[in-house]
């Protein structure tokens, strides 16, 4: 049972994802007779301060926060998987400079770099997830580089060594596979720190712009007419909160799954 609340939150938040560019949505549509408004037929969960309808929108922001996420996080897996397994592979003065690159990142707080970045290229879709993965590449880095470092030790690795196999071959095909567990528990626990990040950035304007929905901004539009129209607030926060919520709990159900030490 513990997994299936997760679960069916994360195949609504795919639900949404799929029906955002299928259905005739108007995130855009302004109709002042229904500023701060309620829901009704027509939007189930109310209206903002333009009048526009809060269902639609936040079909388009749960779209937004999945690309941005895996954008993001296919981008630092990749890069971040790559350097930290040659690094710990070929050793000596490259695994000294990629530990010593690994401390300055880990030195700023990510957020921070993040909109530090985003500050200077500029608000847009693109530039936050440019932003995002130069903060995120370091977490699939080192831990990569620390399961290399005591896998290239093993009798197998030794022995394709001995065999003459290319370090390449090595790399992919007897180290890369035994390192896929702690990366997927790292990727999962990286999706919903991404959706955190995106809509931080777009609730300080650094991210998604007008008239695209994002739920940071969302929340950001809703926090002048809190007392007047919270649902404006509500809405795209409580979503937030349990799409996190619920990749948190999926990522912590797969690393209790891939734990062989645990009973």
């Amino acid at each position: 049972m513990k997994i299936y609340f997760p679960l069916s939150i994360l195949m609504l938040w795919l639900l949404m994802i799929l029906l955002a560019p299928l259905l005739n949505l108007q995130p855009n549509e302004i109709m002042l007779e229904k500023i701060l408004h309620t829901g009704d037929q027509q939007s189930i969960f109310g209206y903002d301060d333009l009048g526009r309808p809060l269902f639609d929108r936040l079909l388009i922001g749960a779209y937004t926060s999945f690309v941005v996420a895996f954008g993001v996080i296919f981008v630092s897996l990749i890069v971040g998987t790559s350097i930290g397994v040659i690094s710990a592979y070929v050793g000596g003065r490259w695994d000294h400079l990629v530990v010593r690159i690994i401390d300055i990142f880990m030195a700023f707080p990510g957020i921070l770099l993040a909109i530090a970045l985003a500050g200077l290229m500029g608000p847009g879709i693109s530039n936050v997830i440019i932003a995002l993965s130069v903060v995120s590449w370091v977490g699939y880095a080192r831990l990569s580089r620390a399961q290399v470092m005591t896998i290239k030790q093993r009798e197998h690795v030794q022995a394709a060594q001995a065999l003459g196999a290319s370090h390449w071959r090595i790399m992919f095909y007897h180290i890369l596979p035994l390192i896929v567990a702690p990366l997927l528990i790292e990727f999962t626990f990286g999706i919903a720190s991404i959706i955190i990040a995106e809509a931080g950035l777009s609730f300080l304007g650094l991210g998604v712009q007008a008239p695209q929905a994002s739920w940071g901004s969302m929340i950001r539009d809703g926090s002048q007419y809190l007392l007047m129209a919270p649902h404006m607030v509500l809405v795209p926060g409580i979503t937030l909160m349990m799409v996190v919520l619920s990749i948190n709990m999926l990522g912590d159900a797969v690393r209790d799954k891939l734990d062989v030490k645990t009973p």
